[in-house]
């Protein structure tokens, strides 16, 4: 594996005037394939920054190993470690242009003119910088500032290229722009990627791999896909896009299909990993997959009555009074619209049901 953290934790002297210890990173393992993107996600305060810390070097780890190449990094201090990072707040020099900026990293080194120049012009036709070498900070836009201090953590050519939070300082549209840019980058140079972000769309967008974290621990990883369609638990579930949580009970269940209880209803939906008959369970669906329906089912459908409709343009936002302690949010398009009052009938479909473990 190109990059490991082994058993990562890092803990940090409590600010309080009690005595002890806060733990930032909790015993996180992660082995990460080299041209891999992998996005560190989770809200803040969680130790998903902490840990991009840990790897750069900007702080070292209460115990645990980083291991870059096969070669041992935990103590190792930044400027050996043959990585670059993007900060949140860009962290271009004010009194330095573009190509200044742009070959600082390289002065450093003490390469050839020629060189610095030849990797600099390539680095900048790259980031769409061409023709701004001579620039100040601010007389550019929030987008190309970010590409200044992209283009600068690129034309070092580090093994690891890590991202603070990069796009969270500019607008919504720049910002989708600029994650297919970076994304597009990245898998032309092939270069390995973590990405530090709250944003679970940007996650989702960007990513090989996801690293949910919650509480300095590591709650789940994989692929967008299983991340969000299959979630571990209800943090991640609520936290990775819209949720509804039905507390049920496991009736029966065979390799193929379980039958819960939830709502005083029938719900068939596909089996889990370590059911128990008796087992008290959540189900779990995603807003926009239940729908409203006429006919009558034994399974998978509920009564209720409207309690809020809230139109969003291509669809409505509803929520569904169940009983007096369940309320569900569904979404739905605005070719049929109902009101506040409505009584309605919800369809669960079985194959969009998820089975989550309670916590």
């Amino acid at each position: 594996m190109y990059l490991t953290l082994d058993h990562l934790t890092k803990k940090f002297p409590a600010r309080s005037k009690q005595a002890g210890e806060v733990t930032a990173v909790d015993d996180v393992s992660l082995e990460i394939e080299k041209g891999e993107f992998v996005t560190l996600l989770g809200p803040s305060g969680c130790g998903k920054t902490t840990t991009l810390r840990l790897i750069a070097g900007f702080e070292f780890p209460t115990s645990g190993r980083i291991i870059l190449a096969g070669q041992r990094l935990d103590d190792v201090p930044p400027n050996r470690r043959d990585m670059a990072m993007v900060f949140q707040s860009y962290a271009i020099f004010p009194h330095l242009n573009v190509l200044e900026n742009i070959t600082y990293g390289l002065r450093i080194k003490k390469l050839a003119a020629a060189e610095i120049r030849r990797k600099a012009d390539e680095v900048m036709k790259l980031t769409q910088l061409t023709g701004l070498e001579d620039r100040a900070p601010n007389q550019l836009s929030g987008g190309q500032q970010q590409r200044v201090a992209l283009a600068r953590a690129l034309v070092v050519e580090p093994k690891v290229l890590l991202f603070d939070e990069p796009l969270s300082n500019l607008d919504a549209k720049l910002r989708e722009e600029m994650r297919f840019e970076i994304r597009d980058l990245q898998k032309r140079l092939g270069i390995t990627a973590i990405y530090v972000t709250h944003a679970q769309e940007e996650a989702l967008v960007m990513s090989d791999r996801i690293a949910i974290i919650h509480q300095g621990k590591l709650a789940q990883l994989g692929t967008p896909e299983e991340i969000y369609e299959r979630p571990r638990s209800r943090f991640v579930a609520d936290f990775i896009g819209l949720s509804d949580f039905i507390s049920a009970r496991v009736e029966s269940f065979d390799e193929r299909a379980a039958q819960v209880s939830a709502a005083n209803a029938v719900f068939s939906v596909p089996t889990t990993a370590g059911l128990a008959t008796g087992q008290s369970i959540l189900l779990h669906i995603r807003p926009y997959d239940i729908e409203f329906v006429d006919f009558r089912a034994d399974k998978n459908v509920l009564a209720g009555t409207v309690k809020q409709a809230t139109y969003l343009g291509n669809i409505v936002d509803y929520r569904v009074a169940i009983s007096e302690h369940l309320d569900l949010r569904v979404q739905s398009d605005t070719f049929h619209r109902y009101a506040p009052g409505d009584r309605v009938r919800l369809h669960l479909p079985t194959e969009r049901c998820h089975l989550i473990a309670e916590e």
